[in-house]
């Protein structure tokens, strides 16, 4: 019957009908620091998303952008005392590598936004030519006035779109703009910041529209699915749509898919906290397929909390799992194999994959069935998930450099 999964802006668990060929857009990092577990559960949802689509026939395209010049990595360049580019070229090969240790799908494309710039400012061309923008003092703004869809894919009220756009990354009481929920398109470059020549004078691009011209450019005027952490819900993605599908006329994205946060032994994981839980670090120190299986105990949009213990029950069932699939004979796999499938369709279940992996194993390893498709079968229902039960492991999984 193919996958259903919860479609933000329709608030609803909803079939998820693409074509042969799947176009998806997931926000990437902005590299000044370490893939932290909130990365890696964001991104470990959607490789599961398009493991399963390969599964069921499709090719799938995801564009996994690269944001490489905006408001938090150019201060950090500053303190460290580098070039922005030097920064986010260092921190994309660690980037890499714990996805890679991961063994999550690479992307098909990952454009920078610094590589961009002609896209994103053709594209704020469009909005200035339909009447979406307004300048003051060198800043372009779009003006949400001209888009009476805004707020269509968050739905949440007034009140709660500024609070959130003073907390992440805008600036509502900016007397320069008309409405508090406007925002930046183009701005000018403080000193010592990277600059671009505009028509719209020089300066470099504000957050939101680089990922709309990136999407686009890489995938066309409407996305079967776009993404990212909730986090992003808003103000970003209600921006992205915004802006999009006010130059174009088409809808940005057919389907929003946002994944919860995650929290380190009760308090939100934050750089200030001092309290992120980097990824580099637990693959030094366990099995990547481990981790993997921890972050699938949890649905992905409820958010969690990671305790330094939750590996524990990961490490164990991965063991029974490994030892299960070289065994000889066993239950007859296809049950386990259908509903592998059914709980990935189901909004993707993970916690429920698991456990019919699980089930299927202790069968083997109490001697129960003798079909000899039993451990081939554990293995191939297990690469669903991404846990590869039938391969030697890279040394370089487990190293941190």
């Amino acid at each position: 019957m193919g996958m259903r999964l919860y479609d933000t802006a329709q608030g609803e668990v909803v079939p998820f009908e693409p074509g042969p060929t799947v176009s998806m857009y997931v926000c990437g990092i902005t590299p000044y620091d370490a893939t932290h577990l909130g990365h890696a559960f964001t991104y470990l949802t959607f490789d599961l998303v398009i493991r399963r689509l390969e599964d069921l026939g499709h090719e799938v395209r995801m564009v996994r952008n690269v944001t490489d010049v905006d408001d938090s990595i150019l201060p950090k360049a500053r303190e460290l005392g580098i070039d922005f580019l030097d920064l986010a070229a260092r921190e994309m090969d660690l980037f890499h590598a714990d996805l890679d240790a991961l063994d999550l799908r690479p992307a098909w494309s990952e454009p920078t936004a610094t590589g961009s710039i002609d896209a994103m400012l053709a594209l704020i061309g469009r909005l200035e030519a339909a009447g979406h923008t307004y300048t003051v003092d060198g800043t372009t703004f779009f003006d949400v006035s001209t888009w009476d869809r805004f707020g269509s894919v968050a739905h949440l009220d007034e009140a709660t779109m500024v609070k959130y756009a003073a907390e992440r990354g805008g600036h509502p009481d900016d007397p320069r703009q008309r409405n508090p929920l406007d925002f930046v398109l183009w701005q000018p470059s403080a000193d010592e910041e990277p600059s671009w020549d505009s028509p719209f004078g020089p300066g470099r691009p504000g957050w939101h529209i680089e990922c709309s011209a990136m999407a686009m450019a890489d995938l066309g005027e409407t996305i079967d699915l776009h993404g990212g952490g909730d986090d992003l819900m808003f103000p970003h993605h209600e921006c992205e749509a915004a802006q999009s599908e006010a130059a174009t006329g088409q809808p940005f994205a057919r389907h929003w898919m946002h994944v919860g946060m995650v929290a380190y032994e009760g308090t939100k994981m934050s750089k200030s906290l001092g309290n992120l839980v980097f990824v580099r670090n637990l693959r030094h120190l366990h099995d990547p397929r481990a981790i993997r299986l921890a972050l699938m105990s949890h649905h992905y949009r409820g958010g969690f909390e990671w305790f330094d213990y939750d590996i524990d029950d990961a490490i164990t069932r991965l063991d029974r799992l490994v030892t299960a699939a070289r065994r000889p004979r066993g239950p007859n796999p296809a049950p386990t194999l259908a509903a592998v499938r059914a709980a990935l369709d189901d909004d993707l279940d993970t916690a429920t994959a698991r456990d019919a992996l699980d089930l299927l194993a202790g069968g083997i390893l109490s001697g129960s069935g003798d079909d000899p498709t039993a451990a081939s079968g554990l293995a191939t229902a297990a690469a669903l998930l991404g846990i590869r039960l039938d391969a030697t492991l890279p040394d370089s999984w487990f190293r941190t450099t």
